[in-house]
């Protein structure tokens, strides 16, 4: 009996497999140090004003932006979870489909035909959690065929087993 579709546009009988939950630590941690910057920028002129170094700045405008930073990123921390859930991809006998997102869901079908060459990359950060990811690079310039947050040796072996069947299939022309 076939798997019953999680959402309306899955392929009936596909079963996605997830990226690795530690993804969303690094959404996580990306989310905390960029919120950190803001908040330093937006607490400057707080401070300057406190400091009567920067007099005729609203007391309002002072307080405002630094709690924007701090709600924008309580929905961040809201929302990671969910959206590291969401991604997930599927090898089949002739493409391979990659699902994200929440409210806009999207699946991609990229055919292993199509496939010029797969790339694996690592940014500091995944390097600590042991994640890369993935860019998928076809025939067709408009191509964003990506997969954030694989374990690293998951990573290569898809690597390896993309290029084998995009050779394959590429052969058979």
């Amino acid at each position: 009996m076939p798997s019953p579709r999680a959402h309306p546009i899955d392929p009936q009988g596909v079963d996605f497999l997830p990226v690795s939950a530690k993804l969303a630590t690094a959404r996580f941690i990306s989310a905390g140090i960029g919120s950190l910057i803001f908040l330093a920028i937006t607490l400057t002129p707080l401070l300057l004003k406190t400091t009567g170094v920067w007099p005729g700045y609203p007391a309002w405008l002072a307080w405002t932006a630094p709690a924007l930073v701090v709600l924008v990123l309580v929905w961040e921390l809201l929302l990671i979870p969910r959206q590291v859930r969401a991604i997930g991809y599927a090898e089949q006998d002739e493409d391979l489909l990659i699902r994200d997102g929440i409210l806009f869901r999207r699946i991609m079908v990229v055919p292993y035909g199509r496939m010029q060459y797969v790339d694996v990359t690592m940014g500091p950060l995944e390097r600590m959690l042991g994640l890369s990811t993935i860019h998928l690079h076809t025939a067709s310039p408009g191509t964003n065929a990506v997969i954030n947050g694989l374990p690293a040796a998951e990573a290569a072996r898809l690597r390896e087993q993309l290029s084998a069947r995009g050779e394959a299939k590429l052969a058979g022309l």
